[in-house]
């Protein structure tokens, strides 16, 4: 186990094996990057700093989700994590229509932050159907 994390070998793997957390990791690299292009190149300091922390707080609540004490802890997380998701949707949003974000951009952001809702969505809703049972 890692001092510094409290993660195991085994809790490592288990999350670079996980497809929502590596679409959640993506995710955040693109909207790192995308909060550099805002401040640097577009000169926007405010949504964009919304943006970085909302979208990049998708990925850290998945994997605190993977590494749940709990069902119900597991369904927490992943709905913070929903939450986070529809926060991003909306910066997203309101970046192309104050033109901060070509169509291009907007349509590819958007459809991968949609792909994370409808999987999160999918997710919390059997882990409680199967929960209940």
């Amino acid at each position: 186990m890692s001092e510094e994390t409290g993660l195991s070998q085994q809790e490592y793997r288990e999350m670079e094996e996980n497809p929502i957390f590596i679409k959640a990791l993506d995710f955040s690299i693109r909207i790192v990057n995308l909060y550099k292009v805002l401040r640097d190149e577009r000169k926007e300091n405010v949504m964009s700093k919304q943006i970085l922390r909302s979208g990049t707080s998708i990925g850290a609540n998945i994997s605190e989700a993977i590494a749940a004490e709990s069902t119900e802890d597991f369904i927490h997380k992943l709905c913070i994590s929903l939450k986070e998701a529809n926060e991003t949707k909306y910066w997203i949003l309101l970046l192309h229509r104050t033109g901060y974000l070509t169509d291009p951009e907007y349509k590819s952001l958007i459809t991968d932050c949609q792909e994370l809702r409808k999987l999160m969505g999918a997710i919390i809703s059997t882990t409680k159907r199967n929960h209940q049972s």
